[in-house]
């Protein structure tokens, strides 16, 4: 006889009640960048689905499997919108949903909102760099970019590295004030808001580019970046100048291959070139954090961390939460079949 087949719907709200922490988001990134570096991971580069929309926006598809989750492993797929002037309608720029299954038997185990998912394993992912590769004692944050992921990012960095001082800015004024009043809530740091990405990079120790541009422009420059200081430029459009990797010691990426994948990315043009090329690529993070190649190996190196955003880390947070979820019986089960 046939066995009826369920799966766990967790919705926004479902996935917010279940109180995740910064600090086990973190946890649980880490270790799939580690699982991932031990070869424990089967990962594909995103693909890009782009409707005839007037430039609005694009999907991204995202498929993984993490083999050290679960008894047997946990595949997953995401879908994830990217759609920069959604900001206008009351809506996020990334709304996302996650699909788990068994990878033994093609199940479909939970279909979730991902859009939390999103937003904290790419803040996480931030901070899981920093780790490594920041130089020790860092306690000033520079920050370009006030919407989609980038509360993640100083809310993680902040629960790492016990921030001293936050400076954010972003093109709109409007943006930023609002911004800085929504993590003065939640900081001890001084939050202060600035007019351009220089102000805020200006000597800090950590510098992320998370802007939401529509067109490639030079905003970021060489002449930013202190001597010691970590770049994390991950925006969907470039902003950084041509030659800005010719004033960087190191390159970190979250992956070679999926760094080289699609149209999109913020050193696209300079993957394109062979400015970024695995001659010239340090390092994939995992292999830092599993100790096969260091990190930062000295006080004054300009390191430059550019993750894309690894399917793998949408599985592993997704089952995070699937196992929270189904300890708490959260969420509404629905019939499959």
């Amino acid at each position: 006889m046939r066995e009826d087949l369920w799966l766990r719907f967790l919705s926004g709200p479902d996935v917010d009640a279940l109180g995740v922490t910064p600090s086990e988001v973190v946890s649980a990134v880490e270790g799939v960048v580690a699982a991932h570096g031990r070869g424990e991971t089967v990962f594909e580069p995103r693909t890009h689905l782009v409707p005839d929309n007037d430039g609005r926006g694009h999907f991204n598809v995202l498929r993984g499997h993490v083999s050290s989750l679960g008894d047997h492993g946990v595949s997953g797929v995401k879908v994830v919108g990217d759609f920069v002037p959604n900001y206008t309608l009351g809506l996020p720029s990334e709304l996302a949903l996650l699909t788990l299954y068994d990878p033994h038997t093609g199940v479909p185990r939970c279909i979730m909102d991902a859009t939390f998912v999103t937003e904290a394993r790419t803040g996480a992912m931030t901070a899981v760099g920093a780790k490594h590769l920041a130089r020790a004692g860092s306690k000033v944050l520079g920050h370009a970019g006030a919407r989609g992921t980038a509360y993640s990012n100083v809310v993680m960095l902040d629960a790492l590295l016990d921030l001293d001082e936050v400076r954010v800015t972003s093109r709109r004024p409007e943006s930023r004030e609002a911004f800085a009043a929504q993590l003065r809530e939640v900081l001890r740091a001084e939050v202060v808001v600035t007019d351009s990405i220089g102000e805020a990079f200006d000597g800090a120790d950590v510098c992320v580019e998370a802007t939401r541009l529509t067109e490639p422009a030079p905003l970021v420059r060489r002449e930013h970046l202190a001597a010691g200081s970590l770049l994390v430029p991950y925006g969907t459009v470039s902003a950084l100048e041509a030659d800005l990797l010719e004033g960087i010691d190191k390159v970190v990426v979250d992956d070679w291959r999926e760094a080289q994948s699609g149209r999109f990315g913020a050193l696209r043009a300079q993957v394109d070139s062979g400015a970024l090329s695995p001659e010239t690529l340090h390092a994939e993070l995992g292999d830092v954090v599993t100790g096969r190649r260091p990190g930062r190996e000295s006080d004054e190196e300009r390191v430059l961390f550019w993750h894309r955003g690894l399917s793998i880390l949408d599985v592993a947070l997704g089952q995070l939460l699937l196992d929270r979820a189904e300890t708490a019986d959260v969420g509404t089960m629905v019939r499959y079949r």
